[in-house]
């Protein structure tokens, strides 16, 4: 009689006892963050689509006016960001406190360089004249954009934390919010930027 494998246990999940959220990593809290967040970025996005499809004129014009090479360099930065971030949930997984921490600081400082593009690109719009009140396509380009700036300074704000009380954890929460701000400046840039 032939030995059979014995069937392997169960990984067990990250988060009982929280339905759907159980398997996810990081606080599930946060996950309802996330879930909720894209849901208002979702609408913002919809009504967008919705206002340039009555006024596709004055959005296109508008559009031309930005600079899609600056919105091009954001993206690769926060790309790069995100996989810094994937790098040091890597790290904690295996024990390496210090190199995790060294990629969450690589995170952040291209989080900050993200910033800093997107301050001196709202400065050069400011400095033609063109604000939230120009026309609706500036109101929805502010809207978006700040919205979504906050919630890099937020991420920033995570991230500086969660180096400072670094665990598993709190690292895979930190950095499940900040592949969210990648996610939809992904959306963004394009919807904002490239599409007519």
């Amino acid at each position: 009689m032939t030995d059979r494998p014995s069937n392997p246990q169960p990984r067990p999940l990250p988060n009982p006892g929280w339905g759907p959220l159980s398997t996810l990593p990081g606080n599930p809290l946060m996950w309802v963050l996330i879930l909720s967040e894209i849901v208002v970025f979702a609408a913002f996005f919809g009504m967008f689509a919705w206002l340039r499809a009555g006024d596709r004129d004055v959005f296109d014009t508008s559009q031309q006016l930005l600079d899609p090479v600056a919105g091009g360099i954001n993206t690769m930065v926060l790309l790069t960001s995100g996989l810094f971030a994937a790098l040091a949930v890597q790290a904690i997984g295996r024990g390496h406190k210090r190199r995790c921490r060294q990629w969450l600081a690589a995170t952040a400082a291209l989080g900050v360089v993200f910033c800093v593009v997107k301050v001196v690109e709202y400065a050069d719009k400011i400095g033609q004249g063109l604000s939230p009140e120009t026309n609706t396509f500036f109101t929805f380009y502010y809207l978006l954009t700040g919205f979504h700036f906050a919630h890099v300074l937020f991420g920033l704000g995570l991230i500086a934390l969660v180096a400072w009380r670094i665990s598993h954890a709190n690292v895979e929460t930190a950095t499940a919010f900040w592949h969210m701000v990648d996610l939809i400046w992904i959306l963004l840039y394009p919807i904002i930027y490239l599409l007519r």
